[in-house]
């Protein structure tokens, strides 16, 4: 598979689309630019629009993990979505997360990061990258590992609804 960025997170981000088409979802690919989504999700029931951004990574065989940076924290609005592209060679898993949800597990991430000893026993210094997992290396207050396995794509019906 492809390592060049930009192929991979067009590829992500056409796999969530055809899979709310296929479902039934009304989608389409937000202009290239909008801030904060790549799919905008007009329900046809008239509810409100619903926008995600798509973040993916390849599968490697180790731990699925996501860059992110500092501004994700503050975004928490309930119209927003993330799904979490794997894209394996056969599979992919998407994971629908709520943005309130990858706020705080950012935030509580990052803190117990800096906690944490770095790789020599160091401190670890301020950055603005972030990044999101399922399985942290080290322990973070209030998450359990696997915590992402709830917001696997479509295990009975897609996760696209406000609470």
């Amino acid at each position: 598979m492809t390592s060049d960025k930009n192929l991979v997170g067009a590829a992500g981000e056409n796999l969530v689309l055809s899979r709310l088409l296929s479902r039934g979802i009304l989608a389409s690919q937000a202009p290239r630019g909008t801030r904060k989504a790549d799919i905008l999700v007009n329900p046809l029931d008239g509810g409100a629009p619903i926008l995600i951004q798509v973040k993916t990574t390849l599968h490697t065989g180790k731990r699925a993990k996501w860059h992110m940076k500092e501004k994700h924290e503050d975004i928490s609005d309930q119209d927003m979505f993330y799904c979490f592209v794997e894209l394996g060679e056969k599979d992919s898993d998407v994971f629908i997360i709520p943005a309130k949800k990858v706020s705080q597990v950012i935030k509580a991430s990052y803190k117990a990061w800096l906690k944490a000893p770095g790789k020599k026993g160091q401190a670890h210094n301020e950055t603005v990258m972030r990044w999101i997992t399922s399985k942290y290396p080290w322990d973070v207050p209030g998450l359990k590992q696997d915590w992402m396995d709830e917001y696997l794509e479509w295990r009975e019906k897609p996760k696209i609804e406000r609470p």
